[in-house]
């Protein structure tokens, strides 16, 4: 975590799950946070415990990434704290499960934004700094689920695998201006995630899951590495 001891990290998605893992990993290597999530009570719990035990800074901004001006806030609310992002984690994301002609038509299209066109805003705000000043670095959370279509999660998997896709076209594009842009496919995880989209657990499933925390740590450590030719 030594490579933004000091600097500046908005985490998506961090009330929760792999978010919230990723706000505390960065934090205990003296990482500043921006917090952002739907839930401004869990993200301000979260802030105080880790400003308190780890002696960085942390803002919180609560914004619904459903939303299609959310990014925008997002980005005003650092601009105006005159805070430079040096690490974007495209974090939040959820699912459904079910056959797709029964699922809400409303829950799909945010599901979109949320996944996707959130990630996109966020990462076109965000990186024109980031090239001016020659450094910073974007990670995406995707998923196992983007390598393939899956059943019954068919518009999910079709998320992931655009931002498995984005991630992997912006890192060569951002070569040349020394910034990491990385995409990280967790699979089966212990968080919400599978409440939310309403999939019951299979025999085993609970066996094969990994941490949060797990899944946080992994990630992080690939970002620093130098890319592979």
């Amino acid at each position: 975590m030594a490579t933004w001891t000091g600097k500046w990290a908005l985490v998506t998605g961090a009330s929760a799950g792999i978010g919230m893992a990723f706000a505390r990993e960065l934090a205990a290597g003296g990482t500043n946070l921006v917090l952002t999530a739907r839930r401004s009570h869990r993200l301000e719990e979260l802030a105080q415990k880790l400003v308190s035990a780890n002696k960085i800074k942390a803002e919180v901004f609560a914004a619904d990434l459903a939303e299609p001006n959310a990014p925008a806030k997002i980005f005003a609310f650092t601009q105006d704290k005159g805070i430079n992002v040096e690490l974007l984690i495209n974090n939040a994301g959820f699912g459904a499960y079910g056959e797709f002609f029964t699922q809400e038509l409303p829950k799909l299209l945010d599901m979109v934004q949320v996944n996707c066109t959130a990630v996109v805003h966020l990462t076109r705000l965000y990186l024109p700094e980031m090239v001016k000043r020659h450094s910073g670095d974007v990670l995406v959370v995707a998923s196992t689920a983007a390598f393939q279509g899956v059943p019954y999660i068919s518009t999910y998997a079709a998320t992931k695998a655009f931002d498995l896709i984005f991630a992997e076209g912006l890192a060569e594009e951002m070569k040349p201006y020394g910034i990491r842009v990385c995409a990280l496919c967790p699979g089966s995880t212990e968080s919400e995630f599978h409440d939310v989209a309403g999939q019951t657990a299979v025999p085993g499933m609970m066996k094969r899951r990994e941490t949060s925390e797990k899944v946080a740590r992994v990630g992080l450590r690939a970002m620093p590495q130098p890319p592979k030719e």
